[in-house]
This record gives C-alpha cells, sequence and structure tokens, in this order.
C-alpha cells in the first residue's frame, strides 16, 4: 500500500511576513515543478498561476506549525552551502547542480534571508526555524532526490560564523572573482546589494557618514572589499571551507565543489551537469559566449580590493595543494 503524503506535500513555505505583533509565513504550492530554474524567486513565479495559488485567500501559518509540520514532512539531507561574492559563477555553478534530478538546489531563497536578518526571533528560536524552513524547501518530492545544495545571497557571507555553529559539519563553499570583472558586471546591471539603501549598509558595515561620502562606483567596490575580507577572515578560521575560483574555470570550480562536499554521481549525471556550462546560466536555450564588458572602464578606485583579491588567490593556490 503506498504511504499517505502529508496534507502539506508540495507546498513550501515563501515568506516571513512580519505585521505589527504578529508573524507568520505564506506558502505556495508547487505541484509538480522542480527548483532548477535560475534564481528560487524564478520558479515561485510560475506556481502563482497555479489554482491553489491564485484564490482570494493564501495558505498561512504560525511559527509554531511551520516548525511542528517539518518535522512531519520527509526531506532529503541538506549537502552543502555556497556563498559568493555574485556575478562571479554562482549561478552557473547552480543551475549545473539543478540539472541533476539528485539534487534539491535552493539558489537564494528570500525566505531565508529574511529570516536571517529578522530582529524578530533570537538566536535559538532563529536557529529551530532555519533547519525548519530548509527542511521545508528541500522536502522528498521525487524518487531521486539526495542531497540539498543552498546557495546564499551574497551578503550571507557576514553570518557564516553563525551558519558554521547551526551546521557544524556541513561543507561550506566561498566562491569568488577577479573584481574588475565583477564590478564591470555590476555597472552594465547593478545587483540589489550594489546600490546604496536597498540592503541596509549597516549589513556589510558601512555607516551612514561612510555612505554620504561615496560615489556608487566607490560603493561597490567597497561592498566587494567587505565580501572579501569576509571570505578571507572564514577561511583562516573554518576547517571545512573551500575556496572557488571562477577565473579558473566554471568545469573546474563545478568539479572542485562536487569533490570537496563529497557528493556522488553517476558518470552520466556528471556528464549532464558539465554539459549545462554549454549554456547561459539565466537561459539553457542561450549559447554562453562569455562575458561582453571586458573592455569596459571600471570606475572605481581597486586598490584595496585589488590587495585582498591577491591574497585570496595566494590563498586559493594553497587549498587546491
Amino acid at each position: 500500500m503506498e504511504k499517505m503524503k502529508h496534507p502539506l506535500f508540495n507546498w513550501i513555505p515563501i515568506k516571513l511576513v512580519e505585521n505589527e505583533n504578529e508573524i507568520y509565513f505564506e506558502w505556495i504550492y508547487l505541484s509538480d515543478l522542480t527548483l532548477t530554474d535560475p534564481f528560487f524567486d524564478d520558479t515561485i513565479a510560475k506556481c502563482r498561476a497555479h489554482s491553489y495559488n491564485s484564490k482570494r485567500f493564501k495558505l498561512v501559518s504560525t511559527v509554531e506549525n511551520l516548525i511542528e509540520w517539518s518535522n512531519e514532512i520527509e526531506s532529503v539531507e541538506l549537502k552543502a552551502l555556497i556563498f559568493h561574492v555574485s556575478r562571479c559563477g554562482s549561478t552557473m555553478l547552480s543551475q549545473s547542480l539543478a540539472s541533476s534530478d539528485e539534487n534539491v538546489m535552493i539558489s537564494e531563497a528570500g525566505i531565508i534571508d529574511q529570516i536571517l536578518r529578522s530582529e524578530a526571533f533570537d538566536l535559538q528560536s532563529k536557529s529551530v526555524l532555519l533547519k525548519a524552513v530548509i527542511s521545508l524547501l528541500g522536502q522528498k518530492r521525487f524518487s531521486e532526490q539526495k542531497n540539498i545544495i543552498l546557495k546564499l545571497d551574497a551578503w550571507s557571507v557576514f553570518v557564516a560564523s553563525y551558519l558554521r555553529k547551526l551546521f557544524p559539519k556541513i561543507p561550506f563553499a566561498l566562491l569568488y572573482r577577479n573584481p574588475a570583472e565583477v564590478l564591470r558586471s555590476h555597472q552594465k546591471n547593478s545587483g540589489m546589494h550594489m546600490v546604496p539603501n536597498i540592503i541596509p549598509a549597516s549589513v556589510f558595515d558601512i555607516t551612514q557618514s561612510e555612505l554620504h561620502e561615496l560615489s556608487l562606483p566607490q560603493y561597490r567596490a567597497l561592498v566587494l572589499e567587505k565580501y572579501f575580507k569576509a571570505f578571507l577572515y572564514f577561511y583562516g578560521k573554518d576547517n571545512n571551507v573551500t575556496l572557488l575560483n571562477y577565473n579558473e574555470g566554471m568545469k573546474n570550480v563545478v568539479e572542485k565543489f562536487i569533490s570537496f562536499a563529497k557528493l556522488q554521481y553517476s558518470d552520466e549525471e556528471i556528464e549532464i551537469m558539465l554539459e549545462r556550462l554549454n549554456s547561459h546560466s539565466k537561459n539553457r536555450n542561450e549559447v554562453f559566449c562569455g562575458d561582453s564588458y571586458e573592455g569596459d572602464a571600471v570606475l572605481a578606485n581597486l586598490m584595496n580590493v585589488n590587495a585582498l583579491h591577491e591574497k585570496l588567490n595566494a590563498v586559493f593556490v594553497g587549498d587546491v595543494v
């Protein structure tokens, strides 16, 4: 007899709502969709057309409900966390991993960032809640699924030490890239963390007085400095972390990540993941022909961030050896 599925099978929490004295979670029905889009929110946008999600009323739950239900639904095992500096191949890495049916690839889920930055919970409550949400996002919906891999937002590196306490045995990977290339990409099309005040400056340990003195290009360079400093700091204190360098080639990035995280795949699965590298990270129907901004001038002084990049490269060489 087939095991009866939980009433919330295929439902996942997607949003933390803090409304005056109320705290609750909004849920959405995934139907048969898998988390294979470049970003978590891309999949959620597709879900909204489903009849369950287009009703006038939304499914919501309390914190207590969510934690209770997370213990009732079967999930696959969390295997690795990916941190990155943005525009450094993280989407390509996550898309490569998502192409395997064995992986549940959670790529920059807003709900995780909301919980990490929320001030509504003490650390113990936040830790229980984060584990519950990750478990629900990684519920075992298909028989092939074995691994949860979590790619965080770039600024999550500033809470890497907290996440290490939460997941003491999980491999952490730090993906980075030549700073001029990262910043040229943001000059073309800025990410939200590279525009002042969308993400509070305090998240990056940037003061309001500093903020008022910086041009936009200088602000972007300073944010990148903060990322590189956080990478160097965390790598220096942690024993279960590796560096991944976009400039060594994405094939090397994928293979090193799989080896470091001790993930086991068939030759066929590996071939599928590497084949994904031939297409654009955000559109698998478009062939990737390289970045188109190599000749653009960087509009900020890169002396500090280049020095940090050189230190990371030196550490990376030792990490590979």
